[in-house]
């Protein structure tokens, strides 16, 4: 694989050097890894990490900045909440998005949200089609595929990604709220949707972007919203403390039904946002990968900036973030498009060795009657939003025991400024005749899937076996591996 030219560099301006993140959940060992990525920034998979100056040096956990697409916006003049899907046959990539009206000059109620929808072959050029369904801003010529069951706010569309035999037969199934609460919804074509399909499922009116995950290792589906039926009152008009401005979790064994628990709370602003005024949260996206709860949190300084950072969970419950609070997609400079308010989607699209990302920028805060929206792009390198990070002298990160799976071991790895080499030990750290650091084929460049090579022995030969593996890293950056089968083993680095 070549090395990433643009969003991969570690430079200061898009990198932040943290200390490493424990973990809330333990596995049972071995660990059955299978073929999944496996992230090592945190302490699930990792059993230990040490620099060999360990009275100087230490292993450090580098965040890593997505980069803002240099011809931003990609949609301008609109924009909202974006849920995204890439059709596997064609390769079209497809954009949801929640779009907004104003009320009628000099009228006090409410305007309307919509969902709109957008397509583009490339990911850069998007098309807005004329759809001729829905009558908006006095006309129908326009992108839009739903106004919701009651006609008026239907917003906040989310794709949520769950196993085929609960979409009811349809090829997209969306989280959308109403007026009224949380709605799912279904469609073949993601243009028409089936209203014979709709169902209210929760009437909490959370009005911001909500997801749900399914969460296999407890058979439940898992959404995260706010809990505005305890912490918002109605005495007339509708008095808004911003009470509500935090990140609850409900559950449901089953989808398409009616979720009758409490939210619970998950996560409130702390000390280390309080201290720059941001005392709320506004909503959070969530996507599983890696076996991570990738979430998109959006900190709320109460009533202007929003920006978002990255939070993540290996439970659905105990969300980290990263100890400096670094900005996941920051605000624009001023006079910007994106200068006031920024909302990162919680979907990717792999394009080549780079995730591409989208958010909703605006260039006005939140109290700001008058801002303009736009959608942009991000660009990361595949898993890369957090890696561990070598010292100059070196340092080690030693796995739990692993059931090796069988394949070949592949890394995401960034050695150009330094060394890169692996062993692999039993379960007491004794090392496996063929597998010392001796025997193993240095790293060099920069790789999203380096296929590691001992000289005379091959770890394949291992499978079934229980292993450890100690990756060494000099002035290198290892971000996840994992076993690849036959059939996906990358073809050999130089």
């Amino acid at each position: 694989m070549k090395t990433l030219q643009v969003c991969c560099l570690l430079i200061a301006v898009c990198s932040s050097t943290i200390p490493a993140v424990a973990s809330h959940v333990l596995p049972v060992e071995p660990v059955e890894i299978g073929t999944a990525p496996q992230f090592v920034f945190d302490t699930y998979i990792i059993d230990n990490r040490w620099a060999i100056k360990y009275h100087t040096q230490s292993m450090r956990c580098v965040f890593h900045q997505p980069q803002k697409y240099a011809g931003n916006p990609v949609i301008a003049g609109d924009g909202g909440y974006v849920a995204l899907h890439r059709d596997a046959k064609s390769g079209l990539f497809q954009m949801w998005y929640q779009t907004y009206q104003n009320p009628p000059e000099g009228e006090k109620r409410v305007g309307r949200y919509a969902i709109a929808y957008a397509e583009s072959k490339d990911g850069i050029s998007w098309q807005l089609p004329r759809l001729n369904l829905y009558s908006w801003k006095g006309s129908k010529e326009n992108n839009i595929v739903w106004t919701g069951i009651n006609g008026r706010r239907g917003g906040a569309p989310f794709f949520p990604d769950i196993p085929e035999a609960n979409k009811q037969g349809y090829r997209h199934v969306m989280l959308y709220r109403e007026t009224d609460g949380m709605h799912l919804i279904g469609s073949q074509d993601g243009i028409h949707w089936d209203r014979e399909s709709n169902l209210r499922i929760s009437p909490i009116r959370s009005d911001t972007i909500n997801g749900i995950v399914y969460d296999s290792r407890t058979d439940q589906y898992v959404m995260y919203c706010r809990s505005k039926n305890l912490y918002r009152a109605f005495k007339g008009d509708i008095l808004d403390t911003g009470a509500s401005r935090r990140i609850a979790r409900m559950t449901s064994k089953e989808l398409w039904t009616k979720w009758t628990n409490q939210p619970q709370h998950i996560m409130l602003p702390d000390n280390l946002d309080t201290r720059n005024n941001f005392r709320a949260f506004y909503g959070m996206a969530v996507k599983r990968y890696g076996g991570i709860y990738w979430g998109f949190l959006q900190a709320f300084k109460w009533n202007s900036d929003v920006h978002t950072e990255l939070a993540f969970s290996r439970d659905t419950i105990n969300f980290n973030r990263l100890p400096s609070r670094p900005k996941f997609i920051e605000l624009g400079p001023d006079g910007s498009w994106d200068d006031g308010m920024v909302f990162s989607g919680h979907e990717w699209f792999e394009v080549g060795d780079e995730w591409w990302m989208y958010y909703c920028g605006w260039d006005g805060p939140h109290n700001s009657r008058q801002r303009v929206p736009g959608i942009g792009l991000v660009k990361l390198r595949k898993e890369g939003f957090i890696s561990m990070r070598g010292p100059k002298n070196g340092g080690v990160l030693n796995t739990r025991q692993l059931l090796w799976p069988g394949g070949e071991l592949v890394v995401n790895a960034n050695a150009v400024a330094g060394e890169f080499k692996v062993r692999v030990t039993d379960v007491n750290r004794k090392v496996l005749p063929g597998f010392d650091y001796g025997d193993c084929e240095p790293l060099q460049g920069d790789h999203v899937a380096h296929q590691v090579r001992w000289k005379e022995r091959s770890i394949n030969e291992l499978a079934g076996k229980v292993v450890r593996i100690e990756f060494f890293l000099r002035n290198a950056d290892l971000y996840t591996f994992r076993a690849a089968t036959a059939s996906e083993q990358p073809a050999a680095t130089e």
